[in-house]
């Protein structure tokens, strides 16, 4: 069987179907007898309220049936919407009437459609908002004589989802697409819960997933076939577009109780090349930094940029996020900027152009402090009897997110922001200031880890100056300014947030856990009342359980304290 491991693009179905057919010529060249292609393939992965439009829906019905008629020995398993019976016209196409389907294509024509049972319905997932969900693990399908099972996704995550029930009325291997997205730790999860199944069952299992970056979300790959014992036989890159044939080695099956659809006739010698060897994952630091690379250079193309903005200030978190954007576009497609001040540091300007240097992109030194003794004269009347503080501070951040959104504008470039989770989640940052962007690479990484990617990155090629790692972290915006006047220790505080934020502790049991109450009423305080600074800030990868965003959804009129 083969698989293609692609990266499509959400409401691209003419895109998307040029790329699947490739796929689906490659197998035939091969002589696979069967090709898995990623769920919801056909339209894009996660498609959200477009799933909503009538037209929508009309133009990936349309495709499958073009698919099909392409479809000729190789039998294609794909990921498409469905209109659940009953709703026949395109005024159907509401929630609740459309499924998340998978298309068994053959012989110029569909043998048969799956519907997915299990929606989920957490975390970054909404599909009971838009799909009714399957009402049984449906037909087996006979493939080259082969009966097997398919299922989408979720419908595996269960101990005795639709796999186990297909296994049980006799399929002889287990066939499941996905859309699943990265998060730290996933693929060994993953692993693990395919190895469960496959050893529960009895049979193989074979794992398709989706693979690039879609707003929040980035896809790993990590593709995987696994035999009936549960080891892996082989499994897919992660990050990386590719198709791949395997041999699946499967034993006869006690009699068949479940209807079978036969879709292909009993496989011929295969004469296409022998699997490569199955690739290593990478490493728990590395696969964050590809993943952040992923995420950007997708978001970032797919939109229509050809370059980005990044605001360098001489510090870890704008040389990380450089790095990242060299990484993940070239670097003729990056341009650095450092705005000095009357508080920055000499030390903080010649960090910023030795990094651009080490990373071959442009840099152009902007001075802004005319412009911001122009805005201090102009509200010194209605700053008249104050003493600077907070206002004066985020003046200059704000007058460097207009620079950098003026070179957006007159070049067509992205700005990318190059705040962390920390900050975000305490709300130590500007609106209108850092936080202008049209993407946070950062978002969803603490700042312990912010540290942990740029040794690792470094560990590459040295391309992040020593003397940024090593000094303190400042904003620069007063004389003397640490962030550590204004926050915990960074050690300190990331534990607490990972628990408050990530984990949805309780201060009480965060405290119970041996963590200062002061500091962790105060933290917790910080994080509260920033929930306007968040809704307001650009997207970024998710890189977590729970990012910012879509996975973590709280009021910003919020009077509960706990």
């Amino acid at each position: 069987m083969a698989g293609a491991q692609i990266n499509l693009c959400v409401g691209d179905i003419d895109g998307n179907v040029a790329m699947i057919l490739e796929a689906m010529r490659w197998a035939g060249s091969v002589d696979a007898d069967l090709l898995l292609l990623p769920e919801l393939a056909v339209c894009g992965y996660p498609p959200e309220d477009l799933l909503l439009r009538h037209g929508f829906v009309d133009a990936n019905l349309a495709a499958v049936d073009e698919l099909a008629r392409s479809a000729d020995r190789v039998a294609v398993v794909v990921g498409f919407v469905d209109r659940v019976e009953g709703s026949d016209r395109a005024d159907d196409s509401t929630p609740r009437t459309i499924a998340n389907a998978a298309a068994v294509l053959a012989g110029g024509a569909v043998a048969g459609v799956y519907h997915k049972v299990l929606l989920p319905n957490y975390g970054v997932f909404d599909e009971a908002r838009y799909f009714a969900p399957g009402t049984s693990a449906g037909h087996l399908w006979e493939i080259a004589g082969v009966p097997v099972g398919v299922s989408i996704c979720e419908d595996i995550w269960s101990p005795d989802g639709p796999p186990g029930r297909q296994a049980r009325a006799g399929a002889a291997a287990l066939l499941n697409i996905n859309g699943s997205p990265y998060h730290r730790g996933k693929g060994t999860e993953r692993a693990a819960l395919l190895a469960a199944e496959a050893t529960r069952s009895g049979v193989p299992v074979v794992y398709v997933n989706l693979v690039g970056g879609q707003d929040e979300l980035v896809f790993d790959g990590d593709s995987m076939v696994l035999d009936a014992t549960g080891r892996v036989v082989y499994r897919a890159a992660q990050f990386e577009e590719e198709l791949f044939v395997v041999d699946v080695d499967v034993e006869d099956r006690r009699a068949v109780s479940a209807p079978t659809v036969e879709v292909s006739a009993a496989p011929g010698a295969r004469r296409g090349p022998p699997p490569l060897s199955a690739s290593k994952r990478l490493d728990p630091v590395g696969e964050v930094y590809t993943a952040l690379v992923t995420g950007l250079r997708n978001y970032v193309r797919k939109n229509g940029f050809e370059e980005v903005v990044v605001g360098l200030s001489g510090g870890i978190d704008s040389a990380l996020t450089c790095a990242i954007a060299v990484d993940a576009l070239g670097p003729d497609a990056v341009r650095g900027v450092t705005m000095p001040a009357r508080y920055s540091s000499q030390g903080s300007v010649r960090d910023s152009e030795e990094l651009a240097a080490r990373l071959g992109c442009r840099i152009d030194v902007i001075g802004i402090d005319d412009i911001f003794a122009a805005y201090l004269d102009a509200l010194a009347p209605a700053f008249a009897g104050t003493d600077d503080g907070v206002a004066e501070e985020n003046l200059q951040a704000r007058i460097r997110g207009a620079v950098l959104m003026a070179l957006s504008n007159k070049f067509g470039s992205m700005v990318v922001a190059t705040g962390n989770k920390s900050e975000m989640a305490v709300g130590y940052a500007t609106l209108y200031g850092d936080m202008a962007g049209g993407f946070a690479v950062l978002k969803d990484v603490f700042k312990t880890l912010v540290y942990d990617l740029a040794r690792w990155r470094n560990a590459q090629s040295e391309v992040i100056p020593g003397a940024i790692i090593d000094k303190p972290p400042s904003a620069e915006l007063r004389d003397g300014q640490l962030d550590a006047d204004s926050l915990p220790d960074y050690e300190l505080l990331d534990a607490i947030l990972e628990r408050y934020v990530e984990g949805d502790d309780s201060i009480p049991s965060i405290v119970a856990a041996g963590y200062p109450a002061d500091v962790v009423a105060e933290v917790a305080r910080m994080v509260d009342r920033n929930e306007y600074k968040r809704r307001q800030a650009p997207p970024g990868v998710r890189i977590t359980r729970k990012g910012f965003g879509k996975d973590r959804r709280l009021p910003i009129t919020n009077c509960f304290r706990a």
